[in-house]
C-alpha cells in the first residue's frame, strides 16, 4: 500500500474525512496520551469552566488531520515533518469533525509538501494550521 508520489500531486488537490467525536474516543484518547484533565473527562468540573460542558481534547481533532495525511493525501509513506495548529472552537461529544487538507505548495527540489489543514464542526473551523510532509519520488 502506499500513497501519493511526489509527481502524482498538484496545488489544489485536497482530501477530506469525517468523524463522529464518541465518549470513547475521548476516554481512549485520555488513556493513550494520559491527559486527564478533568474538562475532558468530568462534566461536573467542566460545568464551572467557560466551557460550561466537557469538551474533546484539542490534539484528539488534530489527530484527525494526521488520519487524512497518512491514509488520503499524500497517504501512506508520507512522513510528517511539521504541523502548525490554531485551536479556534470547541469540539463536543456527539459532534461531527470534517478534516480537510489540502496541497498549498510544492517544494520539488526537497520532496516536501506543504498542506493547509482544517478541522470544521458544522462548517466553523475548529482547528486549523499547516503540515509539512515529506513524499517519495516515483521510482525511476
Amino acid at each position: 500500500m502506499s500513497g501519493f508520489c511526489l509527481e502524482d500531486l498538484s496545488v489544489g488537490q485536497s482530501a477530506h474525512r469525517s468523524r463522529t467525536v464518541s465518549e470513547a474516543d475521548i476516554q481512549a484518547f485520555a488513556e493513550v496520551t494520559g491527559d486527564h484533565n478533568p474538562l475532558h473527562l468530568d462534566e461536573a468540573y467542566a460545568q464551572t469552566t467557560p466551557f460550561k460542558g466537557r469538551i474533546a481534547h484539542g490534539m484528539l481533532s488534530a489527530g484527525y488531520i494526521s488520519a487524512v495525511l497518512g491514509v488520503d493525501l499524500p497517504g501512506p509513506g508520507a512522513i510528517y515533518l511539521s504541523q502548525s495548529l490554531r485551536f479556534r472552537r470547541p469540539v463536543r461529544i456527539g459532534d461531527v469533525v470534517d478534516t480537510q487538507v489540502t496541497v498549498s505548495a510544492i517544494d520539488t527540489e526537497k520532496a516536501r509538501v506543504t498542506l493547509q489543514t482544517v478541522c470544521s464542526v458544522a462548517g466553523k473551523p475548529v482547528v486549523d494550521g499547516e503540515a509539512v510532509v515529506m513524499v517519495s519520488r516515483r521510482s525511476a
